[in-house]
């Protein structure tokens, strides 16, 4: 049976749904799926409990750890809006319940819907893994031709970094999270490898910690790069104004010395397991390889040194 009616828990899905050009088939997204811009105007099925534009750092992290622990949910589910859409198919995560709609959210739907969709759950933890999901949902779509021309595309993109012969490669430490202080898991050591740098203490595939700041003196990283969840290049510098700037262990560190602190925009290009992590790629192959790509046109804002 073909899909007619599809409903996005995930920002990262929704992305890839108008990359198939089937944007008309989708009747609900979640609040966090702001891209591209007409995502904004389809119905909302998911929003957060947690209002974070007005909250710091470590009000956030107090308030969501607060909510995982009560075993409350940090999404709600919009039934009315949920109904009208009355999806053949709903698209999810199970990468992280603090990132996006999880388990929760998804038996809720399926008890409150007359008619049970057919669920389909991105859950990549690598760019294979990535890129797999490009194929998965092209196929439920019956849109393979399409899925196989973006894919082939972004490993094209992929290949260009591989392999490189770098000279130097700098140790480079990923901040997912700045107070408290979380490593950047996942897809994202990977992309340091692949960018020309020696990524410190996080591993590929594995999910994001705590770590202390004694662990980043420690890992004496050349390169840091701050790319809070959620966060873009903006709002990233506000919070190294307010957080880092004076603190002086943070100033002891090499790479504040040297001046090799940088904000990405992390919600765009790399919190998310979508394809624009590739366009997080490339950024990455331009903080940290510098003079090798210094030709390498990247999005405007997606990432800014910090001095």
């Amino acid at each position: 049976m073909p899909i007619e009616r599809i409903v996005s828990f995930l920002p990262s899905a929704t992305e890839l749904l108008y990359e198939f050009d089937v944007a008309d088939k989708l009747f609900g997204v979640t609040h966090e799926c702001k891209y591209p811009e007409d995502a904004k105007l389809k119905p909302q099925v998911i929003s957060s409990v947690i209002n974070s534009d007005n909250l710091t750092s470590n009000e956030i992290n107090t308030v969501t750890c607060t909510l995982l622990n009560e075993g409350k949910n940090i999404f709600e589910l919009n039934k009315k809006n949920l109904i009208d859409a009355n999806p053949d198919l709903i698209i999810s995560q199970e990468t992280c319940e603090v990132c996006a709609a999880y388990t929760n959210q998804i038996q809720s739907a399926l008890e409150i819907l007359p008619q049970k969709p057919q669920l389909y759950s991105m859950d990549p933890h690598n760019l294979r893994e990535i890129l797999e999901s490009v194929t998965e949902l092209g196929e439920i779509l019956k849109k393979e031709e399409k899925a196989l021309e973006i894919v082939n595309s972004l490993q094209t993109r992929i290949k260009k970094l591989k392999n490189l012969d770098y000279k130097k490669s700098p140790r480079v430490l990923a901040i997912e999270w700045i107070e408290p202080f979380f490593t950047a898991g996942h897809w994202i050591p990977e992309m340091i490898e692949l960018a020309g740098g020696i990524n410190l203490i996080s591993k590929i595939g594995e999910h994001s910690r705590r770590m202390s700041m004694d662990e980043i003196v420690t890992s004496e990283p050349d390169v840091v790069i701050l790319m809070p969840c959620g966060f873009d290049t903006a709002r990233t510098l506000s919070e190294y104004e307010s957080i880092l700037k004076k603190n002086p262990a943070w100033n002891s560190l090499k790479a504040v010395k040297n001046n090799q602190i940088f904000a990405v925009d992390a919600n765009s290009f790399f919190s998310k397991p979508s394809i624009r992590t590739i366009d997080g790629l490339e950024i990455l192959a331009k903080i940290i390889q510098p003079e090798k790509f210094e030709d390498l046109i990247v999005p405007v804002n997606s990432f800014s040194k910090i001095s």
